[in-house]
């Protein structure tokens, strides 16, 4: 409980520092926010009085105390390219990311869990060798440059999807539309995630109680899938829950590719438009998602293997 705690008061500081960052970085780039709200209407006396309404003119640290507290109360701003609530936004566009994530994330354990236990089980002969040369493959490719080789092959050539014809509706009707850039989103962590898998089965393969296992006539396959894999879970579920992470971010790229109207390309239009709050609102919900996966894959963790929180339990 007291991990759980301290790590929960670690992930709030942590906020609160990429929360300030975040604010310092964009209102030195983004210039004058006066300025572009009026933009052909702006005149000296105008300018004053919009900065003073918008509390331009404030310290720093009082603007983002002020726009911290907001944050706390739900309020986001307002977007100065759009004229609406930030909040309303990002709402807007959060169902066709997080359903990218959710299908790149399917296709992760799908995918790589069944070819890691395979690469571990025949290590060494050809379906080995192969996975090792396809993961080298396919982690040295971007997956925007995967992306763009998909949209040319199944989109103008194949027409398994109209490129850039984003369908409207619920998840239903563009999941469809979804599976290509999930999967070349999903492709380089599929390689790692097999590679992982790969090395961790092989080294616990080598404890001594496989062996002793093994000379009292146990199957090799039996060992592997009733005691090995069970005991590789915590760097698997670790880098599983972490690759959440990974996901949202990569979708930033891969949302422009693919034409997705999705949080990545909305904050690319934003950071292009200097459309301040709505550009800061994403950078620091996507850091959220980052240390929120990473706290889970802590405690997952913890909770597979007791073990690792004696040390860290006897600490704090």
């Amino acid at each position: 409980m007291r991990y759980t705690a301290k790590k929960l008061a670690t992930m709030l500081l942590t906020m609160v520092i990429v929360s300030f960052l975040t604010f310092v970085a964009f209102s030195l780039l983004s210039g004058d926010a006066a300025t572009r709200l009026l933009g052909t209407e702006a005149t000296p006396e105008r300018l004053e009085a919009l900065r003073i309404e918008l509390g331009l003119n404030d310290p720093l640290l009082v603007r983002y105390g002020r726009c911290l507290w907001d944050a706390l109360r739900g309020d986001l701003g307002t977007s100065y390219r759009y004229g609406q609530s930030v909040s309303s936004l990002i709402a807007q566009r959060l169902g066709p990311t997080l359903t990218l994530t959710a299908l790149a994330f399917a296709l992760i354990v799908a995918v790589s869990i069944p070819l890691g236990v395979l690469s571990a089980k025949y290590a060494g002969g050809w379906l080995d060798r192969a996975l090792t040369v396809i993961n080298q493959v396919v982690m040295a490719v971007p997956p925007f440059f995967t992306g763009i080789l998909f949209t040319y092959l199944f989109g103008l050539v194949l027409h398994l999807f109209i490129a850039g014809a984003f369908p409207a509706g619920g998840a239903g009707h563009y999941i469809g539309y979804l599976f290509f850039p999930a999967l070349a989103v999903a492709l380089p962590r599929i390689a790692m995630t097999v590679k992982l898998l790969r090395t961790s089965i092989l080294d616990e393969a080598q404890r001594d109680y496989v062996r002793t296992s093994m000379s009292r006539g146990r199957s090799r396959s039996g060992i592997l899938y009733r005691h090995v894999l069970k005991n590789t879970l915590v760097p698997l579920v670790t880098f599983l829950a972490m690759t959440v992470a990974d996901l949202l971010a990569g979708s930033v790229v891969i949302e422009q590719v693919f034409a997705v109207p999705g949080l990545g390309r909305l904050l690319l239009t934003s950071i292009e438009g200097r459309d301040e709050p709505v550009a800061r609102a994403i950078v620091v919900l996507l850091a959220f998602a980052v240390i929120l996966c990473n706290l889970i894959a802590d405690l997952l963790a913890r909770r597979i293997d007791p073990r690792l929180g004696s040390g860290a339990g006897g600490a704090a």
